[in-house]
């Protein structure tokens, strides 16, 4: 903590401050905004910061906690007045150029990887003297953050994982985001492109898995989503058009060329939705069903062509 300065807040004052304002665009979770807001501006841990409740707050930390707060106050999510997220024990770069990762896309990672682990696949950490040792491929179709691509490089040691974005803003955060993975990121491979068009045309008939969190969000409605969302998140990463299903259609038509026989595609779609993107997958040969999220509402569109 900085030196002692008496004309300063205490840590303890200036939390409860900043709770207070918070109140106002956070509601119930403003003592928990108010917390992450203080450890990022603090670099300490949440119990060095009970520790030194009562010790003046140097200037520099309170203008970094001011600074953010005033973001908070604008509407910023949260998550990029911090600069950063947790996904799946991952510390993510995230801002204004991707998507917040979300619980519900943590759910579309542990199907993709059960789907993966019934037909054989391994999970665990990977051995950092064969990091670029593969067996199989998987691709992440509009990588945004990088989140999906890189927490499957991170628990599946024998993958090859293809990311694509048609953003190239995108693709700056995924690429920074390597990082957290350690020598896992040697698996990874990010292009650039509009979903299958990106990969490389030699992967096609050998993907064992093909995930994404496309656009699924209608023209109509981006106007009524919340205006954390509406006025911050990538438009172009959350509308997919008229009818929410443009995307995920595409994802559903492409998918059989790229996958191997016994290989699946993942998609998050919105619940209601369900009954539309099941007719797609049957219309595209796979056999598939919808799996819930941590709520129960349907989620997870798993499709495997059937044989």
């Amino acid at each position: 903590m900085a030196p002692r300065n008496d004309d300063a807040p205490t840590w303890r004052a200036l939390e409860a401050e900043v709770r207070a304002r918070l109140a106002a665009v956070a509601g119930d979770a403003a003592a928990a905004e108010a917390r992450w807001i203080l450890l990022e501006a603090s670099g300490a841990s949440a119990a060095e910061l009970a520790t030194d409740a009562d010790d003046p707050v140097g200037a520099l930390a309170h203008h970094r906690v001011t600074a953010m707060l005033e973001r908070r106050l604008d509407g910023v999510p949260l998550q990029y007045v911090l600069g950063s997220w947790q996904f799946r024990g991952l510390d993510l770069m995230v801002d204004s150029r991707v998507l917040i990762p979300r619980p519900e896309t943590e759910v579309v990672v542990q199907v993709a990887i059960d789907a993966l682990v019934a037909r054989g696949a391994r999970v665990g950490r990977s051995d950092p003297w064969a990091a670029g040792l593969t067996e199989y491929a998987v691709a992440d179709l509009g990588t945004g953050s990088g989140a999906i691509a890189l927490a499957l490089a991170a628990e599946l040691p024998d993958a090859a994982v293809w990311a694509t974005d048609v953003s190239a803003d995108a693709l700056v955060v995924a690429r920074a985001n390597l990082a957290a993975i350690g020598s896992a990121a040697t698996r990874v491979r990010m292009l650039e492109g509009d979903w299958f068009v990106a990969l490389p045309d030699a992967l096609r008939g050998e993907m064992r898995l093909i995930v994404s969190n496309p656009p699924y969000v209608t023209d109509a409605e981006h106007p009524a989503l919340p205006p954390e969302v509406r006025d911050h998140e990538p438009h172009g990463a959350l509308v997919s058009g008229p009818t929410g299903l443009e995307c995920v259609e595409h994802l559903v038509a492409g998918a059989p060329d790229w996958l191997e026989p016994a290989g699946v595609l993942v998609i998050e779609i919105a619940p209601h939705q369900r009954d539309a993107a099941l007719a797609a997958a049957h219309a595209a040969g796979f056999a598939a069903e919808v799996r819930p999220d941590l709520a129960g509402r349907d989620r997870v569109l798993v499709a495997q062509l059937e044989t």
